[in-house]
């Protein structure tokens, strides 16, 4: 992206040098370069939508190929258990929902500094606004995905309950998630450029940790037989576990429930890891010009 595009919005704004003000100032920064957010956020749903010839198609076939081979796979060969009388494919995608825009943020805002190096070593501004505008695009994936599940249940004629309303709070939720170990991943990708190797992994190995393809019933029941009552409490160590569960209690209705106790040990756990992410990314930003 060319920094030019950037100069009727920055020009406008009166800057005051003074020692230490842009680190007393930084949160309320956030907010008066509000329209940079919004310029880098388009220009990052126009690359992924305009500027290929795939880009809808893709966001269509990666989380439609994984529901169909979670429901091969578990469903049919393994017949792993449903909660109720859910489809297993329904099951599936109210897993791969969250999981999906969990693994979408995560790895664009890992990468958000490194992909915007130009802007950053050029023009003074927040630094914080780059992953976090990055996960705008995360968000049409979603509503992509949200599409497609939607027309799952229609598939199997399944009734949605007034639970549909509260997704957009667990969907905050998912953020929160992505959000802190993202911040503290992009930070370290400036410093350390094969952390970028690592994130891969981290997104494979996650999907088969978590709940994706199948139901926190089994998982509950199988912990609970190594490591006694609190089997699913650890399990839920995993802040997608909460997740996870509950866009499932709120999408397929009355046959699911939230266990409460390892649903909140998993925001617990959300709010931690923005704070660490957080905390991490403010200490390092002010040498992400000279590293980068």
């Amino acid at each position: 992206m060319q920094t030019e595009n950037f100069k009727p919005t920055l020009s406008a704004r009166v800057l005051t040098l003074e020692a230490g003000k842009a680190e007393r100032h930084y949160w309320r920064d956030l907010w008066r370069y509000r329209e940079l957010f919004t310029i880098l956020a388009w220009r990052d749903v126009s690359v992924r939508y305009k500027q290929t010839v795939i880009g809808v198609i893709w966001a269509i076939i990666q989380p439609v190929f994984n529901i169909i081979v979670g429901t091969v796979i578990f469903g049919s060969l393994a017949k792993l258990p449903t909660p109720g009388n859910v489809p297993y494919a329904l099951m599936v995608c109210a897993g791969m929902l969250p999981w999906a825009f969990f693994s979408n943020c995560l790895t664009t805002a890992s990468n958000s500094l490194v992909s915007n190096a130009s802007l950053i070593t050029k023009v003074y501004f927040p630094r914080l606004i780059v992953p976090a505008s990055a996960i705008v695009v995360s968000l049409i994936d979603f509503l992509i995905t949200f599409v497609i599940l939607l027309g799952i249940m229609a598939w199997y004629h399944f009734v949605p309950t007034w639970r549909m309303l509260t997704i957009p709070l667990f969907l905050i939720m998912g953020i929160i998630a992505a959000l802190g170990p993202g911040l503290l991943l992009t930070a370290l990708n400036v410093k350390y450029r094969d952390v970028r190797y690592i994130i891969p992994f981290i997104i494979s190995a996650g999907q088969w940790v978590s709940p994706v393809y199948y139901s926190n019933e089994l998982i509950q029941h199988n912990f609970e037989k190594v490591f006694g009552s609190m089997g699913f409490l650890i399990y839920s160590l995993n802040p997608l576990v909460g997740i996870i569960d509950g866009f499932r209690w709120a999408i397929l209705g009355d046959v699911v429930t939230i266990y409460w106790p390892g649903f909140f040990l998993s925001s617990a756990i959300s709010l931690i890891l923005l704070y660490i992410g957080v905390r991490y990314f403010r200490n390092t930003e002010r040498r992400f010009a000279d590293t980068i």
